[in-house]
């Protein structure tokens, strides 16, 4: 590892911040939280513990990779979530919004279930996804142009139950 980038005491007051802020967002209707597995699994935990307001939890794997090292652009939606979305308020939690190719397709496929409202909150935000139709609303931090693991970010699977957030070499 190169450096620690942000300490786990960083992230916990970041989180609990981000906490007040969706409640304040949400002040009624169904909230449904859905991470982007799996690099967000590990926030998202700390995040719903900070959100004082009822909400349900679910999850969605996506891949546009299958078995190549580049994205084909397609993305399937590996686990697709059975709750309803119709209706409700949709906060979609990512680890690090980077490039939004993935994030724009998810997007598209959770608009056309009709929720109420579908915004992203996003742990890390490296600011070159500029095409995105829904830019983060809810951002921990920017991340530096550097390669992060820790906090669930992985490289290799490997590194992501680091209490913080490391640059590799």
């Amino acid at each position: 590892m190169k450096r620690i980038a942000l300490s786990a005491e960083q992230i916990q007051d970041r989180v609990a911040q981000l906490g007040d802020e969706i409640t304040r967002a949400y002040p009624d209707g169904e909230l449904l939280v859905l991470g982007l597995l799996k690099g967000s699994f590990i926030f998202l935990s700390d995040l719903v513990r900070c959100v004082r307001r009822p909400l349900h939890v679910d999850f969605l794997v996506a891949s546009s990779y299958g078995n190549e090292t580049q994205s084909s652009g397609f993305v399937h939606l590996v686990y697709d979530p059975e709750t309803e979305l119709a209706g409700k308020h949709i906060l979609l939690v990512e680890d690090i919004v980077d490039s939004g190719r993935t994030l724009s397709r998810v997007i598209e496929v959770l608009q056309q279930r009709n929720p109420r409202s579908l915004e992203i909150c996003a742990l890390l935000d490296k600011h070159v996804a500029t095409h995105l139709t829904y830019p983060p609303k809810f951002v921990g931090f920017d991340a530096p142009n550097e390669f992060l693991v820790g906090y669930g970010l992985d490289h290799a699977e490997s590194f992501r139950h680091l209490p913080y957030i490391a640059s590799l070499q």
